[in-house]
């Protein structure tokens, strides 16, 4: 019998499950919407988002009902947001709403935490941020004192529904806890939660590797599915690392960029990158390796709100402008993060040009920050990049995948299939057929495009980098001299 992988996503406005198979063929997927209000950035209901897992996997179970055999499936993993959290009762019920990780009101919360993280470790301490599990955790704990003396545990999302399916609750993952506040380099949860937050030990679940067998589905849960009940459920794992692992980006010197409304940048490194500047954090590989990443503000929000409407047009005729030798940086908000620490950054682009030529430098001008980013991971790991592969709908162009793999002089490869279902899919598999998230990565990802850069571009794009860089000093973004520590 030939085996099938279930991966399930729970995003910000939906469920999205995939079904694959040993080589990576898609057999089936499909998504359920979440009923979205005006407060959905800050806060979610959990039963909302079962309520859509279900719907979603009993669609798929209907769509390929007769084409597929279910009994084939062996194993299922779910992804979700990194930093959204739940406070659960002692009965496995969601005390309130789970705060998710776009909610920005644990601002003071995440300044203490950031205190007593440095204060724990200067040298390796993470930024805990608004976005982190952790600052939400503690925001909670001081908002409602009342309902945090019933919590008896905090759960991510991807754990609410591994425990839902699976009726085993109290187990997370590397990647889920890293922003709840867990020592990776370690494998503990720190004392200073416990001395300095004032949180309480029990709170913090146990913690394994992505792909980690923890249960079986649930009966109830497959008769209503109409699955086996001895189908494996392996730990979870967030929603930017499954996009990592669909993207065939999982062994080291490997790395993934994927353009969406931003840039987001993962791959993998034998060692910890050490970033005194916190442009990157690691996560835990699930082999034991590391995961560094980082995201830009800059990315393809420009193409969305400037250019929709005329992409394949432009794209044709964008072929024929490369290289423009025009200098670009289309970021739309004030402020970037990485490659470069800058509060102060603006975006530019030559005046008095054509929407074509402005188009074309824009692409490149994205390019050159993800060379830039590709070259101070090399310098922070000294490690090489061999190869990036790439995700997003900036990634769909294919005269912007010939730009960047001639800026960067290194191969790009787009995957088939690039979904965070699909990254679920195949982690999944990873421990109950495969040996490890490697191997399975490799089995069951299908590059669709392959883009080589050649000598010509390669050498007139450099030139026209040196420029971009040159800019860049001349603004105050990045240090005179190209140091990236």
């Amino acid at each position: 019998m030939e085996p099938y992988f279930l991966g399930i996503d729970i995003g910000t406005q939906g469920a999205r499950v995939a079904l694959m198979d040993v080589t990576g063929n898609l057999l089936g997927n499909n998504e359920v919407d979440f009923p979205l209000n005006k407060n959905s950035r800050e806060e979610q209901s959990p039963l909302n988002w079962w309520e859509a897992c279900m719907g979603s996997l009993q669609k798929l179970v209907k769509d390929i009902q007769g084409e597929v055999d279910v009994d084939k499936i062996i194993s299922v993993a779910v992804t979700s947001t990194s930093g959204t959290v739940i406070p659960m009762d002692s009965s496995n019920e969601p005390i309130h709403n789970a705060l998710m990780y776009s909610d920005q009101r644990a601002k003071n919360a995440a300044k203490i935490c950031i205190s007593a993280a440095k204060e724990h470790d200067n040298e390796r301490y993470t930024s805990f941020g608004t976005s982190s599990g952790l600052a939400k955790i503690l925001w909670f704990t001081e908002e409602f004192p009342d309902k945090a003396k019933k919590i008896d545990k905090w759960v991510h999302a991807a754990d609410f529904i591994t425990g839902k399916l699976t009726g085993s609750w109290g187990i997370t993952d590397y990647t889920n806890a890293f922003k709840s506040g867990y020592d990776v380099l370690n494998y503990k949860w720190p004392a200073f939660l416990f001395d300095k937050l004032g949180l309480k030990p029990s709170w913090f679940p146990e913690v394994v590797a992505s792909g980690e067998v923890i249960g079986h589905l649930d009966n109830r849960v497959a008769d209503i599915l109409g699955l086996s009940p001895t189908i494996n459920v392996t730990a979870g794992i967030t929603d930017g690392c499954a996009s990592q692992i669909a993207s065939g980006a999982m062994k080291p010197g490997n790395w993934n960029t994927t353009i969406g409304t931003t840039m987001v940048i993962k791959g993998v490194t034998k060692e910890e990158i050490k970033d005194p500047l916190g442009r990157l954090y690691c996560h835990r590989h699930p082999s034991g390796f590391w995961m560094p990443g980082g995201a830009s503000n800059t990315g393809a929000d420009w193409v969305t709100n400037e250019f929709s409407g005329e992409l394949s047009q432009l794209n044709k005729n964008a072929a024929t402008l490369i290289p423009s030798n025009l200098l670009a940086y289309p970021l739309r908000q004030q402020g970037e993060r990485f490659p470069f620490v800058a509060e102060n950054a603006r975006g530019f682009e030559p005046e008095g040009r054509s929407k074509l030529e402005r188009y074309v430098a824009n692409m490149e001008g994205v390019a050159y920050v993800e060379r830039y980013a590709y070259e101070m991971i090399e310098d922070l790991s000294g490690e090489p990049v061999n190869a990036v592969f790439t995700a997003g709908g900036g990634s769909n162009s294919d005269v912007w995948l010939r730009i960047r793999a001639n800026v960067m002089d290194k191969p790009i490869y787009r995957m088939k299939h690039i979904s965070g279902a699909v990254g679920a899919a195949i982690l999944a598999a990873s421990r109950t057929h495969f040996d490890s998230i490697t191997e399975s990565a490799n089995a069951m990802t299908q590059i669709d495009t392959q883009v080589n850069p050649t000598r010509d571009l390669i050498e007139a794009y450099d030139l026209t980098y040196q420029r971009f860089l040159k800019t860049l000093m001349e603004k105050g973004y990045i240090p005179k001299e190209k140091k990236y520590a």
